[in-house]
């Protein structure tokens, strides 16, 4: 399904989601979170995968397709990236007297990217969560809050650190290497969701990244897809 061509406020993208296939055209002005940021025209696209439990907690698995496009003036795209990424969906509250179908279809009503017509497969999946047996291993694997597949470029050796948001900001004002490692940091603060008011709040940083956005998306695709995917993150 394809919406129209406006601005869309956020609410109308998390419930366009819903669908396998949906295609969000943003204009150069972008309403974020109630936020006017101004840059190119974008447009992505979001495709539902398939759905999984997680190997060690009581969790799911959405796996999900991601397509960014950065659009001409003429509506032509002129920059495009696709990237395979996941949602960790964690049920700390599941236990053996959990009423499943009632949980199952929360999971479907509060998750846009679990089509409705999945509700039958969730609860499976949930029931087998349910009656799983704990593993006997010590070591378990770590998953990070919104992990998102990473992509090329988005590797960094520094761990982002919100409380250095303002330096990564500074990056955005220097050469296009360090413009790409103050993005892919603001990214990775990003894909936290414990940091999204608090990066919200930085008009600085929206207003930065907005600029570095229409000014040098044509220079480099990796600086104008990671900030694409910093959007992204806002808009989930």
């Amino acid at each position: 399904m394809l919406l129209r061509h406006c601005v869309l406020p956020v609410e109308v993208a998390q419930e366009a989601s819903r669908y396998q296939t949906t295609s969000l055209f943003l204009f150069p002005t972008q309403c974020i979170l109630g936020k006017k940021v101004h840059s190119p025209p974008l447009s992505w696209k979001v495709k539902g995968g398939s759905l999984d439990v997680h190997p060690t907690e009581k969790a799911l698995v959405v796996q999900y397709e991601v397509e960014a496009t950065i659009l001409g003036e003429t509506g032509d795209e002129m920059l495009g990236d696709r990237k395979k990424c996941q949602k960790i969906i964690r049920l700390k509250s599941l236990n053996t007297n959990t009423d499943i179908a009632a949980l199952a279809r929360k999971v479907v009503e509060e998750c846009k990217l679990i089509h409705p017509s999945k509700l039958s497969e969730v609860e499976q999946l949930l029931f087998y969560l349910q009656n799983r047996k704990k593993a006997s291993g010590k070591e378990k694997r770590v998953v990070k809050p919104r992990d998102l597949t990473p992509f090329e470029g988005m590797e960094i050796d520094e761990e982002a650190n919100i409380n250095k948001v303002e330096e990564y900001v500074e990056l955005l004002y220097e050469g296009m290497e360090e413009k790409v490692k103050g993005a892919t940091l603001i990214l990775h603060l990003a894909r936290n969701p414990d940091n999204l008011e608090e990066l919200l709040q930085n008009e600085t940083a929206l207003g930065a990244l907005a600029r570095v956005l229409r000014e040098d998306w044509k220079q480099s695709v990796e600086l104008a897809t990671t900030i694409i995917y910093v959007f992204f993150c806002f808009s989930r």
